[in-house]
Formats: structure tokens, C-alpha cells, sequence
């Protein structure tokens, strides 16, 4: 079906904004004008303000979009391909996906604690046992690698330090190796921690903590926060080109 001159123009704009285009952003343009002319509105926030630069924006939507809770495919390969062409190496987009890997974790963040408390509820356990020289060694290194402790740590180190220290190498290696400066990394865990596809709020508290201590502003962790808020139209980008097929086929 060809396009309005409305439709054209919006379609113009939308590239000029977020430098792409593709077969869901045709569906939905074609579909409804109207939302796609608000999603564009409300997508493209951050990228006026632009409180942080082109390259790290795309960081965060790989962020969002590789993480395990989303594993949004055409978006992981949309701003993969945008940040390459905004200067981003290989390497650096490697390190924003180890990072993102680290999410996996917060099964033993929040299940451990609830363990802790059923043991402590039927007797089974009276209190934190003190530390051996192993455990305190491999706190001392998450600590010097990582570059903080928390106090939700406590309680796997001293159930399963085995676990935490493979852990701790397995989370550190984008710390020892990579290129990517402390707070965007920092950011990056934001990304995925804020995102409606997990919400983990213990461990946005403590990034965002972070990040501002690596000298991260408001305004730059509000513009991480943008980027995770559009992730809910991954429903439209999905099922839109679906509908249009579908009621093709009906009409048929």
C-alpha cells in the first residue's frame, strides 16, 4: 500500500531521529501514523538532550535488548550495527554483552537471602558463621576488582564461596581486560537492572551508587532510564507486521 505524503514525511522524520528503518516501523507507520509519530516523540528524549554521547546510548540498548530476561534479536542487531558505525570496536560491544551476562547472578541474590531465612525459621541455623582466610581472600579480590562490596554478598560467600570466587572471575573479566571506562560499565548494569524485563532494584540501587562515584551525573543515568522505558514497544515491533499479515490472509 503506498504511503500519504503525511506518512512519508514521518517516515523521513523517524529516520533523521533514530537513524533507522525497517519492516516494523513500516507495519505500525502503516497501521497507525499516530502512535508511531508519539513513539518517535517519546524515543527520541534522550537523543535531544544527548547527556551521553551517541556510542554509549547504543551501548544501553544492547544492554537492554541482549539481556537474558529480553533477548530482543532485531534490536540486538539494529544498535550492535549502530554503535559500530558511531566508532564502537568490536571489543567494546564484546565487554557491553559481558557485562550484561553478569545478570544471571541475581538468582543467587535473591534466593540465597530466602534460604538464610527458611534455615533461621526451622532451626537450622543460628547466624553467619565467621569467615575462613579462603573466603576473606575472595572478598578482598571481588572488592579490589569490582571495585565495592555489598552486604547482599555476604551471605553466598559464606554458603558457597567456591561459587562466589568463580563468580568473581567470571564477572571481573570485562573489569581486568576491558577498555570500557568504570561508569559505563556501571551504566550498562543499569540499563538491564531498570528495565521493565527484570526491575531489579537492589542491584539498580547500588549501580546507580556506583556510576555516580565514577562521576556519572542525573541527568546521564535519567537518559539510561529513557532508553530502558521503550523497551514495551518491542510488543508493536513484534506483533504489528503479524497483524498486518494475519488480516491479509482473513481478508483473503
Amino acid at each position: 500500500m503506498a504511503l500519504s505524503a503525511e506518512q512519508e514525511q514521518l517516515k523521513k522524520e523517524f529516520i533523521e531521529v533514530r537513524g533507522t528503518w525497517g519492516d516494523s516501523w513500516e507495519a505500525i507507520l502503516t497501521l497507525d501514523p499516530g502512535f508511531l509519530k508519539s513513539y518517535l516523540e517519546f524515543s527520541a528524549v534522550p537523543w535531544r538532550k544527548n547527556h551521553l554521547d551517541t556510542k554509549t546510548k547504543e551501548f544501553m540498548y544492547i544492554a537492554v535488548d541482549a539481556a537474558a530476561t529480553h533477548l530482543y534479536e532485531p534490536g540486538i542487531r539494529q544498535h550492535i550495527k549502530a554503535a559500530l558505525a558511531a566508532g564502537a570496536t568490536k571489543q567494546e560491544i564484546m565487554e557491553v554483552l559481558e557485562c550484561t551476562a553478569t545478570l544471571g547472578i541475581h538468582a543467587m541474590n535473591i534466593g540465597v537471602p530466602i534460604l538464610v531465612q527458611v534455615l533461621e525459621e526451622k532451626g537450622l541455623r543460628t547466624g553467619p558463621a565467621e569467615l575462613t582466610d579462603y573466603q576473606e581472600e575472595v572478598k578482598a579480590d571481588f572488592t579490589r576488582t569490582r571495585g565495592y562490596w555489598h552486604a547482599f554478598w555476604d551471605e553466598m560467600l559464606e554458603l558457597d564461596p567456591e561459587l562466589f570466587a568463580a563468580y568473581t572471575d567470571f564477572s571481573s573479566v570485562p573489569w581486568r581486560t576491558g577498555t570500557l571506562e568504570p561508569k559505563v560499565k556501571e551504566l550498562i548494569y543499569i540499563a538491564f537492572d531498570t528495565a521493565a524485563t527484570h526491575l531489579y532494584v537492589k542491584g539498580l540501587k547500588l549501580h546507580i551508587e556506583n556510576a555516580i562515584g565514577y562521576g556519572a551525573t542525573a541527568q546521564e543515568i535519567l537518559e539510561v532510564m529513557e532508553i530502558a522505558s521503550t523497551l514495551g514497544i518491542h510488543a508493536v515491533t513484534t506483533a504489528a507486521p503479524i497483524l498486518l499479515e494475519e488480516a491479509a490472509a482473513a481478508e483473503a
